[in-house]
């Protein structure tokens, strides 16, 4: 059997191929394994009288009982003054006890740590069980005809039965023995995968290596698929930083170009704002109205409010029954019951309020709770699921339907959060000089407020938009939040923006303002911990949490957003008051290699 055929366009090689040489013979060398394997290695675990689990529990158990039990007898000692150093028999028992249980655990763990590095597990150690192998003692190459054998998405590459051309023998040098896992034992892998003996989403766990198991699952879906991943970048990308965390089954990664638009001056400091786009014209025309704001003197803004929201879903028999909640839940005299057990969940959870909305027999609960520098979906769960098992203490008869129930409302344009805003409401403003507007801005006060009225307001009323009273909040908004690791999906509602401006100073000024009031943003977990998206958060001075007062950092990230929004909308707006939009973009949205002459 030889398991080269391919699609009539073969993909390119993996990330494995190219770390070693002549894959024609590693992979006869597959089929010319001995029929019977060898036994795996001798494990000192393998010495136990008890199966592993139970030895562990055992083990387990014994150490953090001793603990305690040494634990209280010596605070009795202290309380009574009655010296460390005299023990009675049953603490010397705990303390042979505790030493025997310590020493087991530090083995035990320390050992198949080091097993773990030193030694890549054998295909039984792998993956022996029922569904793998029926037969420890099969033939290799039987157990992969016949895994093999069955229909796939791309049959030309799978089809073993296809008559194949003959090859020519190659002749290499035996595998030299080394610390990296063989060839051959990668295909085997690769072939296990594509033939459904393994689950894809296992590869981690079971290899024990995040960037190897990316690399075989990747030429598994090459060989399923018979597409090419080709530009699909695999090096150069830390694979253990997304496990359990941002990404399941990865395969590579995508590049995206990060610009600079600035310095944007807010709030007195001045910030480099990292947009991710493809987007031609975008990072361009932001930095043109940070430009524009700078030489006003800058733009100033106010975080409004800064709370998380999540909204189970709760029903009664009655809705009777469900009102007599929601009065408990409003009683001003309830909430510091309410708030310890939410609060009891994080050190930085703190409930806010809880308001309720009542359909028929059930309950809608939009609780609120500050979050720290964290944007908070999570941290927010663990502390309604509390309130929740303390509410079924005195009202059995409520049936948790689910822990959200889209009166949140999370990465969903709703009505709420537009009203009563979620994550950080932010206004920023500016006043924009007369001469600035003419010459940085090629346009004049009265078009912009002209402008912005039919456009942005009245325009967006005759579309029935639902926060959507602005130019192009989102744009900015996406951009910034990909490059800081943000949840790209929560770009719905925190995009939510109206934009206003007015002539001031007898005419002469523009001020403009931006209020959003649901930017939720966070500058702790999820994707701001990759390396690409911290890097842009240290840029801006917000990485990981504030040191000083909790949430600093989130609610300034929060400002920077608003305050990249009001630049964006100034100068698009700016843009279609002038007629430049479509010049603009045919100058920077489309192709070109001359350099010089777009930069001209």
């Amino acid at each position: 059997m030889d398991v080269r055929r391919r699609s009539s366009v073969a993909p390119p090689p993996s990330p494995l191929v190219g770390k070693r040489k002549n894959d024609v013979g590693l992979m006869k060398k597959v089929k010319d394994l001995p029929p019977h394997p060898p036994p795996p290695p001798a494990k000192p675990s393998d010495a136990l009288p008890l199966p592993l689990y139970i030895t562990n529990v055992v083990f387990f158990t014994l150490f953090f009982s001793v603990v305690y039990f040494l634990l209280q007898r010596w605070r009795e000692k202290i309380r009574n003054s009655t010296p460390l150093h005299i023990v009675s028999l049953s603490e010397i028992a705990a303390i042979i006890a505790f030493v025997a249980s310590f020493i087991y655990l530090l083995g035990f763990f320390g050992i198949d740590f080091v097993q773990s590095f030193i030694l890549r597990p054998s295909q039984d150690d792998a993956w022996d069980d029922d569904e793998v192998l029926a037969d420890n003692n099969a033939n290799l190459d039987k157990f992969f005809i016949k895994e093999d054998s069955r229909s796939a998405p791309c049959a030309a590459a799978l089809d073993l039965d296809c008559p194949l051309p003959p090859i020519k023998k190659v002749v290499v040098d035996p595998i030299p023995v080394a610390p990296t896992p063989l060839p051959a034992e990668d295909e085997e892998i690769i072939k296990a995968v594509v033939s459904g003996t393994i689950p894809s989403y296992s590869l981690e766990s079971r290899l024990g290596n995040c960037k190897l198991a990316a690399a075989i699952r990747r030429e598994a879906l090459q060989r399923m698929t018979g597409k090419s991943l080709e530009g699909l970048p695999f090096d150069g990308f830390n694979y253990e930083s997304i496990l359990g965390q941002c990404c399941e089954m990865p395969v590579g990664y995508v590049q995206l170009p990060v610009g600079i638009a600035g310095p944007l001056l807010l709030d007195g400091k001045e910030y480099s704002v990292p947009m991710a786009t493809t987007e031609g014209c975008l990072v361009a025309s932001t930095n043109r109205g940070c430009k524009a704001i700078y030489a006003s003197g800058g733009a100033t803004s106010v975080v409004l409010r800064d709370g998380m929201t999540r909204a189970p879903v709760v029903r009664f028999p009655t809705a009777q029954r469900a009102a007599q909640l929601k009065f408990f839940l409003e009683e001003p005299l309830n909430f510091d019951t309410l708030s310890s057990f939410f609060n009891s969940s994080s050190r930085f959870a703190r409930l806010q309020n809880i308001k309720c909305a009542i359909a028929g027999k059930n309950l809608y609960l939009r609780i609120s709770c500050s979050t720290g520098d964290a944007m908070g979906m999570n941290m927010i769960s663990k502390g309604v699921q509390n309130v929740l098992d303390f509410l079924q203490n005195d009202f059995p008869d409520m049936d948790v339907i689910g822990i959200s129930g889209n009166f949140c409302s999370d990465k969903k344009p709703a009505a709420v959060n537009w009203i009563e805003g979620r994550g950080k409401s932010v206004v920023c403003e500016a006043i924009i000089k007369d001469e600035v507007v003419r010459k940085v801005l090629k346009t004049n006060v009265a078009a912009l407020v002209e402008l912005n009225i039919l456009k942005n307001l009245t325009g967006s009323a005759m579309a029935g938009a639902l926060g959507g009273f602005n130019a192009h909040a989102s744009n900015i908004v996406s951009a910034i939040y990909i490059a800081t690791g943000q949840d790209p999906a929560q770009n719905v509602e925190s995009s939510h923006c109206i934009t206003m401006m007015e002539a001031v100073n007898d005419g002469k000024d523009l001020h403009i303002s931006v209020t959003m009031p649901s930017i939720e943003v966070g500058t702790v977990g999820g994707g701001s911990q990759l390396a690409s998206q911290s890097a842009c958060l240290n840029l801006l001075g917000v990485k990981g949490a504030s040191k000083e007062l909790p949430g600093a950092n989130s609610r300034r990230l929060a400002t920077i957003v608003a305050g990249s929004v009001l630049a964006g909308e100034l100068s698009l707006m700016s843009a279609l008051a002038a007629g430049q939009l479509v010049n603009s973009h045919m100058k920077y949205n489309r192709a070109n290699k001359d350099v010089q002459q777009v930069s001209s």
